[in-house]
């Protein structure tokens, strides 16, 4: 199947999304081209999925940064909270950048079914993101108590509260699962903003990518939806917006 041909299948759902390849290849290209840095002056973090089939699908060209500094567990929330934030701060080249991609993900098939992939070996579908889909499961069957986080299930409780605080929004959605992820993106969006609002960098930029990372079959790759693409200039705190470099 041709890149285009992929490509209207998941535009279907997310109408401005890329290739995880060529977002990747994008941000590259800016943080030579506009931050005069190379890749390797810059200290990757992600806050996405655990899930196998990120690591599966994660572009190779990232190699070309420092990291990846883990953040993430379950749905892309990033759970090392200030602790992990202040770590991988304290990794980055003193002229370089910290470069956070975040987000939660969702499977699409290339029969355009939301929710699920097919994974490598596997004779059937799979769900993806199996926690979005596990709390909203619980959330229609009424099945989650609100304030309910605990020990054992510690991750999965959170994604199961975020969801809880705007029931009526996921559920009155055309499709449960897409307004379900929207709702956790902007959970992560919202405590990735804190973080770095309390961590202190010892470096030039702060470079922010929150997006919807969205899986396909093993044969069909990743592709990412960008909703903030944001620079912070250290030397002045100067936040820009630069989302409009990811126009289609």
């Amino acid at each position: 199947m041709k890149k285009r041909e992929k490509l209207n299948i998941i535009r279907n759902w997310y109408p401005d999304a890329v290739t995880t390849i060529d977002c990747v290849n994008k941000i590259i290209d800016y943080v030579e081209n506009e931050l005069d840095l190379e890749p390797k002056q810059v200290m990757l973090a992600d806050s996405v999925c655990s899930d196998d089939v990120n690591s599966i699908q994660y572009p190779a060209r990232t190699q070309e940064f420092l990291g990846p500094f883990k953040m993430g567990g379950l749905d892309g929330f990033p759970f090392t909270g200030l602790t992990g934030m202040a770590a991988f701060a304290s990794h980055v080249p003193d002229d370089g950048a910290v470069f956070i991609y975040y987000g939660p993900h969702i499977g699409i098939t290339k029969d355009s079914v939301i929710g699920e992939i097919h994974r490598l070996g596997q004779s059937k579908n799979s769900g993806c993101c199996g926690a979005a889909k596990g709390a909203l499961g619980k959330l229609i069957n009424n099945q989650i108590t609100e304030g309910n986080i605990t020990d054992l299930d510690y991750q999965m409780n959170t994604i199961e509260q975020i969801l809880l605080n705007s029931e009526e929004r996921v559920l009155n959605a055309e499709t449960p699962l897409f307004e379900a992820t929207e709702v956790i993106y902007e959970a992560i969006d919202k405590r990735i903003n804190e973080l770095v609002d309390k961590t202190n960098y010892n470096c030039r930029y702060v470079i922010l990518a929150g997006a919807i990372l969205i899986n396909s079959d093993s044969d069909m790759g990743s592709f990412t939806q960008i909703r903030r693409f944001d620079i912070i200039d250290l030397s002045t705190n100067e936040r820009q917006n630069k989302l409009d470099y990811f126009s289609l």
